[in-house]
């Protein structure tokens, strides 16, 4: 029996009015705007103009010099996420007992043990959400997360609204086993895709938060044998799968290579519902249903998560709308101005330089070339001579102040959207200090951004951890720390009902601080407040190359320096029978012998009272000793 919430033609209507719904944004619509302002990031900014073929359209890209920048602002510092369960004291003592336990785990867990057996709930909570932080580390390794962080700040800049979706494939091999004989493996983990908003619908376009949505619609362009195999794994009927037919749904795919395909290439659109299922104990499980525009694909299924898998990032956020809205829109006008005047400038020297010859065919039949050199034939003088026959067209007077009305535009809108020269590096680094403190002033205003950003970046591991905790059952957790890399038994039913807290840890990213960084470790070596090893293990990654395999050799040459057995020690004098120092050592004459030059002249300089008085307290402490 077919849900009609979740019908083919109910979500298929739900899904026209999300699209309706993106046409009315801004002047020309979320999907035209989007597909226009990414056109004009890459440089393709003379579209549709009717400038003539011969004429040179100059592009001087400050949209892609801007959006680079930010870019690199927001996204280039080392992001670490840590986990911490609600309602767990986060005190000294548990603390140093999970740091105790954790150092010794690899070595109990290799000898067939278990950290958890002496625990208490607290300490195995505590212990368990420090796993899940690090194994959320070795997850960012495998889903390559740089290129999900990269994919998602250059949609958000160019659309306004970037999406990342994680989904569980079952078919991922994780080279783990459920067993000790190693014959059955454990099979599916999470993946990350990042969405193009376009294909992007909320339930309620006026909510900002993505998790209080009614309900999520994700499109999909698939190959029709692709639809049709997932239908035939599902055991659908078959007159439904025959009715799966292509179509030419494709003008609001993002950019404009969107609606570019192969040729006998078919392809359908899939709609995907994800819905909130609610129970009568006000708890709710997150549900999915699959369908194309007069099918269901996949009849609903629960995806056992409590929370949508979606983390969205806004660019810049608009009151009472989902969607963000996109920089690039407003610097376009700029960037048009900026193009039409150079252009014009440039072939306003041209026409200076290469002026417009004109002749008279009548009298100069042969082509001119206008080839240093060239001989040209003039007939038919009858007496009016050669100026007439053939001459250059002077071009108008050119203002001089209109290449650098250009150059304004360029600074003011560089200066207005916060890309100084110091920011962009574009100045010679005479004072470090001045231009450290030059560039912290631009990069202010971009605290906002940063901060939804690693907002975003906290959903994202909010959504993993609820993967973790609801289809991962039992499986080892892979870690890698000081001690190695090692795996942690994790059982999830154990943790279902935990409520975690995600935080997020921003490490220094800029060459300037990574010289400073170096420079204060060299500091603290130098006054022997560190170590050797400690310095080591502090610098930034990729100054030293295998720098892991010489920390590794000064460990091993520390520890063979602290059992190598030791000479015995040198026989001592008691201290009740130190040898009193000698009458002849407090004679003042030796006393004297014993002042550095500068030390005697300023003795020379006192008067006799004060030589004599300054002689007897030394010789009395001498006495005392």
């Amino acid at each position: 029996m077919i849900n009609k919430n979740t019908s083919p033609e109910k979500i298929w209507k739900e899904y026209e009015n999300g699209v309706s719904y993106k046409g009315s944004l801004g002047d020309k619509g979320l999907y035209e705007q989007s597909k226009r302002n990414e056109r004009f990031y890459c440089g393709d900014q003379w579209r549709g103009a009717q400038c003539g073929a011969d004429r040179p359209l100059v592009r001087h890209n400050v949209i892609k010099r801007i959006g680079d920048y930010k870019q690199a602002v927001i996204g280039s510092s080392p992001l670490s996420v840590s986990f911490s369960a609600e309602g767990v004291p986060d005190i000294k003592a548990t603390r140093e007992t999970s740091a105790d336990i954790r150092k010794n785990a690899p070595e109990l867990l290799a000898n067939g043990g278990n950290p958890l057996e002496k625990m208490d709930r607290m300490q195995e909570l505590d212990f368990i959400t420090g796993v899940m932080s690090d194994y959320c580390t070795t997850t960012m390794e495998r889903l390559k997360f740089n290129n999900i962080k990269d994919k998602a700040l250059r949609k958000a800049y160019l659309s306004g609204t970037a999406v990342v979706y994680t989904y569980w494939d079952e078919d991922i091999n994780t080279g783990l086993y459920a067993d000790e004989a190693q014959t059955t493996s454990i099979k599916g983990d999470i993946r990350c895709e990042v969405l193009d908003i376009e294909n992007f619908y909320v339930g309620n376009p006026n909510e900002e938060d993505v998790q209080q949505q009614p309900y999520i619609i994700v499109e999909q362009r698939r190959g029709v044998e692709d639809v049709k195999r997932e239908m035939k794994r599902l055991r659908r009927p078959q007159q439904d799968i025959d009715r799966v037919k292509a179509d030419e749904d494709i003008e609001n795919l993002a950019g404009d290579y969107g609606a570019k395909t192969l040729e006998g290439d078919k392809k359908c659109t899939v709609i995907t519902k994800f819905y909130k299922l609610h129970n009568d104990d006000g708890t709710f499980r997150i549900m999915a249903v699959r369908t194309c525009k007069e099918v269901i694909v996949r009849p609903d299924w629960d995806t056992k998560l409590d929370v949508y898998p979606f983390a969205v990032f806004v660019w810049e956020q608009r009151s009472n709308c989902f969607y963000g809205e996109s920089e690039v829109t407003w610097l376009i006008p700029n960037q048009i101005a900026i193009n039409r005047m150079l252009t014009a400038a440039v072939w306003a020297v041209m026409i200076n330089g290469m002026p417009i010859l004109i002749k008279d065919e009548d009298r100069i039949p042969q082509e001119i070339s206008n080839d240093p050199g060239q001989v040209i034939d003039v007939v038919n003088l009858n007496g009016q001579g050669v100026s007439g026959a053939l001459q250059y067209v002077t071009p108008p007077a050119f203002y001089a102040q209109f290449d650098n009305m250009a150059q304004s535009i360029i600074n003011n809108t560089l200066a207005q959207s916060g890309a100084n020269d110091a920011a962009l590096g574009d100045v010679t680094p005479n004072n470090t200090s001045a231009i450290i403190a030059v560039r912290e002033a631009a990069t202010m205003p971009m605290t906002m951004f940063a901060n939804r950003f690693y907002q975003f970046v906290e959903d994202i591991a909010r959504v993993w951890a609820s993967f973790w905790l609801n289809m991962y059952g039992k499986r080892s957790l892979k870690v890698t720390d000081k001690q190695g890399t090692w795996y942690m038994p994790f059982d999830a039913d154990n943790y279902k009902n935990l409520m975690l807290s995600v935080k997020v840890d921003v490490g220094a990213s800029t060459l300037w601080s990574e010289a400073q960084s170096i420079a204060t470790l060299d500091n603290l070596f130098g006054k022997q407040v560190i170590d050797v090893l400690q310095y080591l293990e502090r610098l930034p990654k990729g100054v030293v190359p295998n720098i892991s395999g010489l920390i590794e050799e000064v460990r091993a040459a520390n520890n063979a320096a602290a059992n190598a057995p030791q000479p015995p020690a040198p026989a001592s004098t008691p201290s009740d029978m130190q040898t009193p120092p000698t009458t002849e050592a407090m004679n003042p004459d030796n006393i004297l012998g014993g002042l550095s030059p500068e030390a005697r002249t300023k003795f020379d300089a006192l008067s006799p009272e004060a030589q004599k008085q300054l002689l007897d307290s030394a010789m009395k402490k001498g006495a005392e000793i």
